[in-house]
């Protein structure tokens, strides 16, 4: 049979569920969810098989006006991951019924020359006649070529989305092999899995503003893996947070990045965390370059 790949850009605005639909559609984790706004910091290559046909979907920060340099390097990252792209897909939480703050995402599209999808999400969490005015709405001016309705959460709408966009797929030979499901580096995917649980346990407590960066990441030789990192900071009066009460805090979050990075892994984990107050880390070119984005004024 005939191989087909191509490259599905997946856009929107921060918090529609674009890396929970990249998840559905790889049918395994590769981007970190997160109820904060603007989880995703960088392109992410997720890597989705259907049949003969290798979808690569670019999972890309939330488009939002940019007010730091992080948030520009994370604006320009969406729009680079959607060039010459075989399909755009915008992803739109479906429960929202003003739409204004999609105009300069749709006006930003509208002249772009590739095939762009509209897709509906949380229909799960939306009661039918109010997502199909905003599907109206939206898709007016005749720009997407279609609709789709899903909910990336509970896989509802996604076997079907899936099959529609390897349809849509070029010829051609597969860019990975076929158990790669991602294009992140392990240590990447390490930081990126303890940064989702400071999120996921700190909730509001935490600013924005942190991050998590690889120190080492070394196989032993009974084959299990040791990690160190560094969780950053950018006020000192955010440490105690991080840390909790004689450093439980801190235990329960490497306990659970462990945990969980155990099972992707397959092999046991050694997680050594420990926090760093830097107030400039939002300026320091090198983190920029491990996220693999620009640096950009």
């Amino acid at each position: 049979m005939t191989s087909h790949c191509g490259l599905v850009a997946v856009i929107g605005a921060p918090n529609a569920g674009k890396s929970t639909l990249v998840n559905a559609l790889v049918g395994q984790k590769v981007a970190i969810v997160s109820a904060k706004a603007q989880t995703t910091r960088a392109r992410l290559l997720g890597i989705a098989l259907a049949g003969e046909t290798q979808i690569i979907l670019a999972d890309t920060p939330g488009l939002f006006e940019p007010r730091r340099r992080l948030d520009r390097a994370m604006v320009s990252a969406a729009w680079e991951g959607a060039h010459e792209a075989d399909a755009i897909v915008l992803v739109v939480d479906g429960r929202k019924k003003k739409l204004d703050y999609l105009e300069p995402i749709l006006d930003a599209l509208k002249d772009r020359p590739e095939r762009k999808i509209l897709v509906l999400n949380k229909v799960d969490e939306t009661a039918k006649e109010p997502l199909l005015i905003t599907a109206q709405e939206l898709a007016g001016e005749g720009q997407f070529s279609e609709v789709f309705f899903l909910s990336a959460l509970t896989g509802d709408g996604v076997p079907e989305f899936k099959a529609r966009l390897a349809a849509l797929m070029p010829e051609g030979p597969w860019h990975y092999p076929e158990d790669q499901v991602s294009d992140a580096s392990e240590r990447l995917l390490a930081c990126e899995i303890t940064r989702e649980q400071l999120y996921r346990q700190l909730h509001d407590e935490l600013p924005y503003d942190s991050t998590v960066r690889p120190e080492s990441y070394t196989q032993r030789r009974d084959g299990s893996v040791e990690i160190h990192q560094q969780i950053v900071i950018a006020r000192d009066s955010q440490k105690g947070i991080v840390l909790g009460k004689g450093g439980a805090k801190l235990k329960a979050i490497g306990e659970a990045a462990r945990k969980e990075l155990a099972e992707i892994l397959g092999v046991k984990v050694h997680l050594f965390l420990h926090v760093k107050v830097d107030e400039r880390w939002l300026e320091d070119k090198e983190i920029y370059e491990e996220l693999g984005l620009d640096w950009v004024k």
